[in-house]
């Protein structure tokens, strides 16, 4: 073998290994990169789940907490009024209305049932005669799936969802029936938040088991009102660009709510 092959040799395999090095360092920077996304994500779904929680457990008791066990307890034990608000409107002189509201205690949910689940429904896209459904209790739907059929102007037209749920129950309208725009015909609710979480560990950052939460509350004055606020933060970005320094809230560490304002909004939305 003269030198030339053995040079040519050399320089292919040496860059055969440049290249694996190049593709190894590219390839963890995108593994980190996507873990790192991952992270916030999850990050994000546990400050809307507290903010939930908290929001909540504010509305029964007139304060937030900032004790995890207390917000762990109401989210597993508690209890949430379902209130009817019914308008009444009087005619008064000269074409005036009263309106008057009378809110009345249906029952209680779960607050658990609260927090985690999200209803919705679906109202009658305009007048016309009903044809039928395309669903019934208890089935599993998907966004763009055809939910009912009605017939508008003579066509036959059939409205799909525009959120995944499960139907939990359908107007009492029967093929033929006439129905008004804005009519619910199909209530529905799927979960916001992730059911199978360790309620107990609520507080914990959920990629680091044991490392807590920051979290204040407090009342401040509002010309001479004391108003509750709450903030939540997360200690230990997985992002190490966001720092308390940042003059850009969107590139402080993920928070939500404000130690001086009644705001409960992210720096993320």
């Amino acid at each position: 073998m003269n030198v030339t092959k053995i040079l040519t040799i050399v320089l292919l395999i040496g860059s055969l290994g440049l290249l694996a090095f190049l593709y190894n360092g590219i390839e963890s920077v995108v593994d980190q990169r996507r873990e790192m996304e991952d992270r916030e994500k999850q990050m994000k779904e546990r400050l809307m789940l507290i903010r939930e929680a908290e929001m909540i457990f504010q509305e029964q008791t007139g304060r937030y907490t900032a004790n995890w066990d207390s917000l762990a307890d109401f989210i597993e034990k508690g209890e949430v009024p379902i209130i009817q608000i019914t308008e009444h409107i009087e005619q008064q002189a000269y074409g005036v209305e009263k309106v008057t509201q009378t809110r009345d205690t249906l029952g209680f949910i779960p607050a658990k049932e609260k927090i985690f689940k999200k209803n919705f429904t679906m109202n009658a896209a305009d007048d016309g005669i009903f044809e039928g459904f395309n669903v019934k209790v208890g089935d599993r739907v998907i966004k763009t799936q055809k939910a009912y059929r009605i017939n508008i102007g003579g066509e036959s037209r059939p409205p799909s969802f525009i959120e995944d749920g499960v139907i939990a129950s359908l107007a009492d309208v029967k093929p033929g029936d006439k129905v008004s725009k804005g009519q619910n015909l199909i209530n529905f609710w799927d979960y916001q938040f992730n059911p199978n979480l360790d309620i107990r560990k609520i507080g914990e950052v959920p990629y680091m088991p044991g490392k807590m939460i920051n979290i204040f509350v407090g009342k401040v004055d509002k010309s001479g009102l004391f108003v509750d606020v709450i903030e939540v933060v997360d200690p230990a970005p997985a992002d190490k660009s966001r720092k308390e320094s940042n003059e850009n809230k969107s590139r402080k560490p993920l928070r939500f709510g404000s130690r001086l304002d009644a705001a409960t909004t992210g720096n993320w939305e």
